[in-house]
């Protein structure tokens, strides 16, 4: 199954963004590749809105606003510690234990012999520790006992080349939470809740690459959102909570959406960060980031102008 392209924005969303930046400002597309550090020298936008994803390295997300703190050029969303430190799966849960919010126990194998320090409790995750998307995240990485976990590492560190990330899994509701803002200003958007019970019944309780790329489709799309989340306040207020301590812990900017899951007490913990949400612009689409914006009263068009709007005051340019 090839998951290569799972990250990247298709033409669609692209045109979408600019569309929507369109109607209030004059946009140039510039691509995120080798050329970009010229382009961006050269034209010196008043303001970039950054959703780049380069092709290589951990250090992806970061390259283009990398190029941009360099030149002095604002831009939108986090900065390229943040968006590093997110993509690395390991290091974004290492912060998290170490400021006690709460997250599943894991171990990071760079090699098989690794899997002499495992001292997790089955069932376990595996999965690649800096991709996105579903990338990596099969119905075949929840496992359940130690032989197969162990022919599980190699093909993963070998396809991948990079290493994996082993977790406990969470038993319980996933939701993930869309942010907007910065500091006393930081909104939170109605939470999203993952229904794993519209899953097929041969799907495992996860969102996998299967559940998100291919058995929920546009043409016949899974019931599998539910925003606002049919939740108690008392676990509304926990989970929102857990999302604004993560946020500021790891310094996101402008935007972000947290992946929350609950463990077998009902307590929400952190499975994943997103500071560069995904923005499907077709509601038909499942697309958390838009969905949570349209329930909040945001059209995709005011959802995007209110992110530049965010990083513009950030920077004292309004």
């Amino acid at each position: 199954m090839n998951d290569t392209y799972a990250e990247w924005d298709t033409i669609e969303t692209i045109n979408a963004l600019r569309d929507a930046l369109a109607l209030n400002h004059d946009v140039t597309m510039i691509e995120a590749d080798e050329s970009a550090f010229e382009k961006f020298k050269s034209h010196r936008p008043q303001i970039v809105f950054n959703v780049s994803e380069c092709a290589n390295s951990t250090s992806r997300e970061a390259q283009i606003p990398a190029m941009l703190d360099m030149l002095q050029i604002p831009y939108t969303g986090s900065d390229p510690l943040t968006l590093t430190t997110c993509l690395d799966k390991a290091r974004t849960k290492e912060i998290l234990s170490y400021h006690k919010i709460p997250t599943s126990r894991f171990l990071l194998v760079e090699s098989p012999d690794d899997l002499a320090h495992f001292n997790l409790n089955f069932p376990v995750m595996i999965k690649p520790v800096a991709e996105g998307s579903s990338k990596g995240i099969f119905n075949s990485s929840l496992i359940y006992n130690p032989a197969e976990l162990a022919d599980r590492v190699l093909p993963n560190l070998t396809l991948y080349k990079q290493p994996v990330l082993i977790e406990e899994f969470l038993p319980g509701r996933e939701f993930t939470v869309a942010m907007l803002g910065n500091n006393s200003d930081t909104e939170i958007l109605p939470i999203v809740e993952i229904n794993l019970n519209e899953l097929p019944k041969e799907l495992a309780p996860i969102y996998s690459y299967e559940a998100k790329w291919i058995a929920d489709t546009r043409e016949n799309p899974l019931n599998i959102f539910s925003c606002p989340a049919e939740v108690d306040e008392n676990l509304a207020a926990k989970i929102r909570d857990v999302a604004l301590k993560t946020y500021r812990v790891l310094r996101c900017r402008d935007w972000s959406r947290i992946d929350i899951r609950l463990d077998a007490d009902g307590e929400p913990n952190v499975i994943e960060v997103n500071p560069l949400p995904g923005i499907l612009p077709d509601p038909m689409d499942n697309s958390c980031f838009p969905k949570a914006a349209r329930v909040h009263g945001l059209s995709y068009e005011e959802m995007i102008n209110r992110v530049l709007f965010i990083a513009a005051k950030r920077y004292n340019l309004l």
